[in-house]
């Protein structure tokens, strides 16, 4: 069964180039791409926001609004940039309430508190199978 959520976006009241750490970006990619849904609910109950994550962008909603509001968003994310995977990703903070740069202050740190946890627990349900690594200094066949 697939559940709907609709998410309004006002105007654009600013952006900003961030960067997000690597193993914070890594992580998110394996926990979308490990997810079998468009998108993934993140709740950051330390916060009371929800991140909802899909291909292109990160939403985030308070939690505590009844209307289901986009305060912020990181998009357009730029691995390519990268000179390897432990270098940080650089992405636009878009905001569309003035108070999103202040809950900016604290999101980052808990957002990749949150997406660990969540990343735990998933790897928790994955199938493991038993995996036999091949050297390439051996003949094969010999």
């Amino acid at each position: 069964m697939t559940n709907i959520e609709e998410f309004h976006r006002g105007e654009e009241q600013g952006f900003e180039i961030r960067k997000l750490p690597a193993v914070t970006y890594n992580t998110l990619r394996l926990v979308f791409d490990y997810s079998d849904s468009s998108c993934v609910f993140l709740p950051i109950r330390s916060m009371q926001y929800m991140a909802v994550i899909d291909k292109e962008e990160i939403i985030f909603v308070d939690g505590l609004k009844t209307k289901k509001i986009i305060e912020l968003a990181w998009k357009q994310f730029k691995p390519q940039e990268r000179d390897n995977l432990t270098d940080p990703v650089s992405y636009r903070f878009s905001y569309y309430d003035e108070k999103a740069v202040e809950t900016m202050k604290r999101l980052q740190w808990e957002f990749d508190k949150a997406l660990r946890i969540y990343y735990e627990r998933l790897k928790e349900k994955l199938p493991t199978t038993d995996s036999t690594v091949i050297s390439l200094n051996k003949k094969i066949g010999k």
